[in-house]
């Protein structure tokens, strides 16, 4: 018998999908499509359409701090494509270890093992990953990290490792996959600028439209070094999924007219003020949870009393609630248990709430729920 379905979906990876532009979509869509021209209808470059690649040079550089061209923008189907074709591309080259952070995705964790790589974790603390422990592993001459907003404990990167890793890359002649899942999602602080912008030769920036707008549009991008875009392009155009062109002209449109700057002010208010609601719900109902990586994104980290992260997990879904521990994406040597021991990388036990996924009229319900099950 199948499991009923939560309630409330809590766990990260996505936006409120119920708040898609679908008017300024549509309107977007008309306008792009009226305007294509004929061979946007064929099969395409794999690097992507050049009105898209166009826009996002300009606005990366603006809202970002990103250098780059429109011929060093690939567009994908999504970052874990992007991954899978990086992975590959440096494989070729004969490398064959990867450091990650030791708190992460596994699915990019095994993208990446599936393309050859061997995963080093890099432990994670207050100040983002330990950098410095890159010239450890003689061999590792690349590695994935989220600077801006580690996922999930919510740290930025600081300034003396962000400057550390660059001058790792360039040092060894490495390669820094910059993953940048939310960084326009920052609430208390002025944003933190892309980690690509220091060292553009030496670093690949990956952003997406997963969080900004929603997964289903499959569209994310690229911007690589000038070395490696004849490889990266051979191997993405072998036939590997592409996204589709109306729907990158749409996303080049929105881009272009404004509408996507409007509606990324307008998330970030909305995801500002439930953040505002979780903590002021915390600090009334559950004094002993405290609350951390609020600063940026779309979730936060509840920090619970020691052996008491599985039982709240448990008593969530009781609660129609599906809530992921931060335990669950501690780091796993491929073919370890879903559940890791605590290892010399553990953190305290904690919750990784989405506050962004539910819409408006859910999240009163989705607190007052929470709120019942913590300690």
């Amino acid at each position: 018998m199948a499991a009923a379905r939560p309630t409330y979906d809590l766990r990260p990876g996505q936006p409120d999908v119920s708040a898609f532009p679908r008017s300024a979509w549509l309107s977007a869509a008309r306008r792009a499509l009226t305007a294509a021209p004929n061979d946007a209808f064929g099969y395409g470059h794999p690097a992507g359409r050049p009105e898209l690649r166009r826009v996002l040079a300009d606005y990366l550089a603006r809202a970002r701090g990103v250098r780059a061209a429109p011929e060093r923008i690939v567009v994908c189907a999504g970052v874990v494509q992007g991954l899978a074709l990086l992975s590959r591309v440096r494989a070729r080259a004969g490398h064959r270890e990867v450091g990650v952070e030791s708190y992460g995705l596994d699915v990019h964790w095994n993208v990446m093992r599936g393309a050859g790589l061997r995963t080093v974790p890099l432990p994670v603390d207050q100040q983002g990953a330990r950098t410095a422990e890159l010239d450890r592993s003689a061999g590792l001459r690349t590695v994935l990290l989220t600077p801006a907003h580690q996922f999930p404990t919510g740290v930025s990167l600081h300034p003396d490792r962000r400057a550390a890793v660059v001058d790792w890359a360039s040092r060894v002649g490495g390669l820094v996959l910059e993953d940048d899942y939310d960084g326009e999602f920052r609430y208390d602080r002025q944003p933190v600028g892309a980690l690509q912008g220091l060292d553009p030769e030496h670093v690949v920036y990956l952003g997406t439209a997963s969080k900004s707008l929603a997964p289903a549009l499959r569209l994310a991008w690229m911007v690589v070094p000038d070395h490696l875009m004849d490889d990266l392009l051979a191997v993405k155009g072998t036939g590997e999924w592409q996204s589709g062109a109306l729907d990158q002209l749409t996303l080049a449109e929105f881009i272009d007219s404004g509408a996507y700057d409007r509606h990324v002010r307008g998330m970030r208010m909305r995801y500002r003020r439930r953040r505002d609601q979780l903590v002021a719900a915390l600090a009334e109902r559950a004094p002993r949870v405290r609350v951390t990586g609020i600063a940026a994104g779309l979730h936060a980290v509840l920090q619970l009393p020691p052996g008491t992260e599985r039982s709240v997990v448990q008593g969530a879904a009781w609660q129609g609630l599906a809530l992921e521990g931060l335990s669950r994406y501690r780091y796993q040597e491929q073919g370890e248990p879903d559940e890791p021991g605590p290892g010399p990388d553990a953190r305290p036990d904690a919750l990784v709430f989405a506050y962004g996924a539910p819409p408006d009229h859910a999240f009163t319900g989705a607190l007052e729920a929470l709120c019942r099950v913590l300690p």
